[in-house]
């Protein structure tokens, strides 16, 4: 029986298709999809000794080892695995490297255990990576961004998330933007938040009725945390049009101690447990703070340290946590105004509109961009 393959991968990425990812788990942490589940057909151990066979002996010895490895209740458990699966996702399908080997035979043996044909994707995951690879460049030829700029705490992902026009990339990057933007979990693999990004931007291209299409983008650098943005990304938006959100620097000492205090620490506990949450949040901000302790100057890092020190010690002790405010104050004011001053000097010339989160929201649904 001729089991079904698909290969509409703009459909696949567009509908949110669940698939499963059939390459070992080392394959899949280098960089997967959104909606990929690792269900491997063979460890990474199993994966390791089959592709030595296969160069010792070649391809049918290889084949061979594979089916003595993944038998008896090693098979039974992963096809109990793909089962589930398929019974919650029945609109889904399976994928290995290239399409080949590992997904035929698994499509077989789900097929002899439960009489369903569930389809493979023709090519395998190299295909869907290089549609994607293609797609983002397609993506990026034909936007026309708008950069959101603004001092660091006015808020600026905040006003994002109001903007249906809008890329949101420290969310896809899973990282604040800034010395202090770790999360309470790592960051995605570099290929993953290609991948992520480029499907956002797909989408995004195929609800706009025009050849060209208007997306809101924070202001960013070259890179996010430890993964860079695509090059031709980087290039569009230092040419695009900029709008500045304005925000008194007692409002903004707020919002970020709403987001790095509040919320940060409630991840990490969340995450953690309330005990090991705190002390790896407070690790994580002390660390933070010595990322930059270079620009800061000697002199000036000393004495963040000290009212950051004292401030994680009467959180921890009596549970006020007013303290942060303080450092968040100089910190903004001493250090990352002046860099954002410059910064921007830079781009005046580029500069549409200046003003608070009311005005500029006006000013962006004037402009089409809702």
């Amino acid at each position: 029986m001729t089991l079904p393959q698909l290969d509409d991968y703009r459909t696949l990425f567009l509908s949110d298709m669940p698939m499963i990812d059939l390459r070992a788990p080392v394959e899949f942490a280098q960089g997967a999809f959104p909606n990929a589940l690792s269900l491997p057909l063979m460890s990474d151990d199993e994966r390791r000794l089959v592709g030595t066979c296969y160069k010792e002996q070649g391809q049918q010895s290889a084949i061979k080892l594979g089916h003595e490895l993944v038998a008896g209740e090693i098979k039974a458990q992963r096809l109990a695995g793909w089962a589930q699966f398929i019974e919650q996702n029945p609109q889904g399908a399976l994928y290995c490297f290239r399409g080949g080997l590992r997904s035929q035979i698994t499509q077989q043996w789900i097929y002899e255990a439960t009489g369903i044909t569930y389809p493979r994707v023709t090519g395998g995951y190299k295909q869907l990576r290089r549609y994607l690879i293609d797609e983002l460049e397609a993506s990026v030829t034909q936007v026309t961004p708008m950069v959101l700029s603004g001092r660091t705490g006015t808020g600026k992902t905040l006003l994002l998330q109001q903007i249906k026009k809008s890329i949101d990339l420290e969310g896809i990057y899973h990282h604040r933007g800034s010395a202090f933007g770790r999360r309470a979990t790592p960051q995605p693999s570099q290929i993953d938040v290609e991948n992520r990004l480029s499907i956002a931007l797909l989408k995004k291209r195929i609800a706009s009725v025009d050849n060209r299409y208007q997306l809101l983008f924070e202001d960013e650098g070259s890179n996010i945390g430890s993964r860079n943005l695509p090059a031709s990304l980087v290039e569009c938006m230092a040419q695009a049009a900029v709008v500045v959100l304005e925000v008194p620097l007692e409002q903004r000492v707020g919002i970020v101690f709403e987001e790095y205090i509040t919320a940060a620490l409630a991840e990490y506990q969340q995450l953690l447990g309330e005990e090991l949450g705190f002390s790896t949040w407070a690790d994580n901000l002390q660390q933070a703070l010595g990322r930059v302790k270079r620009r800061l100057g000697g002199e000036r890092y000393a004495k963040l340290s000290a009212v950051m020190d004292s401030a994680i010690n009467s959180q921890q002790q009596c549970g006020d946590s007013t303290g942060h405010r303080e450092w968040i104050h100089l910190l903004l004011e001493e250090y990352y105004d002046p860099m954002y001053d410059y910064q921007l000097s830079k781009k005046a010339e580029r500069i549409l509109f200046r003003g608070d989160e009311g005005a500029l929201l006006e000013y962006l649904h004037g402009r089409g961009i809702i």
